[in-house]
């Protein structure tokens, strides 16, 4: 029953991912948070597990995204190769610092932080992008890079969601940005699911069917059906609006943002 739930939000998380243009943790983070609610789980390692499955599924499906966008040139490696290290480095530090904070803190993160993107997003929709501007350093890229990758492990994302908007910001049009943040999203993903791992089994964390702060049967569900949905949903997203749909994404993490900052907070009273 457990497998079919997470196969469920799998095919959920990917469909979304290929609607809307985004990283599926947006969409995994919550679901999981309600789903092992719902199991009965520890409440003050709930939204650990969430965050440290969701990047755990990410190294899945981020290897199929970027391998499909190098096809079509849209990587750009030079910026990938100044990212990535620091962004793996900052990943895994961030983890630790997820596994030291407190699960109402973390909702209440994590919720100002699904309250950001949706503003990004609303704001994105007839964003214009100046290709006259130029790239930063090579040191500057390195240090967002690791500023990304600290960021990704606390909001449990392959971090598109703030990667994408920086290199829009730099002129980087779209089709390269989205490229390029997939290429990211693997290291990204591989260090924050062992910095979960980790620092999880540290903390002894003694829920059924995990690796730390992993949670496998979830992994295994979610790896699969995202997999196979994403196509699906960027086939969609072909046929409708982005500007509509960027709007009606918005509004949904706009209500779940919302709703972690509330739960955070009522639990800390």
């Amino acid at each position: 029953m457990e497998l079919i739930i997470f196969l469920a939000i799998g095919a959920l998380a990917g469909f979304a991912a290929g609607l809307f243009g985004v990283g599926g943790g947006t969409i995994i983070v919550p679901l999981l948070f309600i789903v092992f609610t719902q199991m009965g789980f520890n409440p003050d390692v709930i939204m650990h597990l969430a965050l440290g499955t969701s990047l755990a599924t990410i190294i899945v499906t981020s290897i199929s995204s970027f391998m499909a966008h190098h096809k079509n040139g849209a990587v750009i490696w030079p910026v990938f190769q100044n990212f990535a290290p620091p962004m793996a480095i900052g990943c895994f530090i961030g983890a630790g610092i997820a596994g030291w904070l407190s699960g109402i803190h973390l909702q209440i993160i994590v919720g100002v932080f699904l309250i950001w993107v949706a503003y990004t997003m609303f704001k994105g929709a007839k964003q214009i992008i100046d290709s006259n501007k130029e790239l930063p350093s090579a040191r500057q890229q390195r240090l967002a890079g690791a500023g990304i990758g600290l960021a990704s492990a606390i909001f449990g994302i392959g971090g598109g969601s703030i990667t994408v908007p920086y290199l829009n910001r730099y002129g980087v049009v779209m089709q390269k940005a989205v490229g390029t943040s997939a290429a990211c999203g693997l290291p990204i993903a591989i260090a924050g699911a062992l910095g979960f791992m980790f620092f999880g089994m540290k903390a002894q964390v003694d829920i059924p069917n995990t690796i730390g702060f992993v949670h496998i049967y979830a992994f295994l569900g979610i790896s699969i059906m995202s997999f196979m949905t994403a196509k699906l949903g960027a086939k969609a997203a072909h046929a409708l609006s982005p500007a509509v749909l960027k709007k009606c994404f918005s509004a949904l993490l706009l209500l779940v943002g919302c709703f972690f900052i509330l739960k955070g907070m009522n639990q800390s009273r």
